[in-house]
């Protein structure tokens, strides 16, 4: 089941207004980007966050599952706790670099 453009935009109004939001379709499903930082990875409907040590603490009574085959461990993030979803999402930002723009192939 792939994710629904009503649940994508669910999850974007979670988060407003702790930075610029967009989303970009990606491998059939969705990465959420907050200021240019990839930081939510949505895939059926299900809003994942990295494994990452800023969060470990908040985030210890968090399912763990895999958004998509062969990807790591991730955090699946309750998206219905809007306050605990900008808390979580606000500490990844800090610590997330923006993507190096991809260099074009010269043919």
């Amino acid at each position: 089941m792939a994710t629904t453009n009503e649940y994508i935009e669910y999850v974007c109004e979670q988060i407003k207004g702790i930075g610029e939001i967009r989303y970009k379709k990606m491998f059939g499903e969705f990465m959420v980007y907050v200021n240019d930082k990839p930081v939510i990875i949505v895939c059926n409907n299900i809003s994942f966050v990295k494994k990452l040590e800023c969060i470990e603490e908040i985030m210890q009574d968090a399912e763990i599952g895999y958004p998509y085959k062969g990807a790591k461990e991730h955090y699946v993030l309750d998206i219905d706790n809007q306050e605990f979803c900008k808390t979580v999402v606000t500490e990844i930002e800090k610590v997330t670099p923006v993507p190096k723009p991809k260099k074009k192939s010269k043919k």
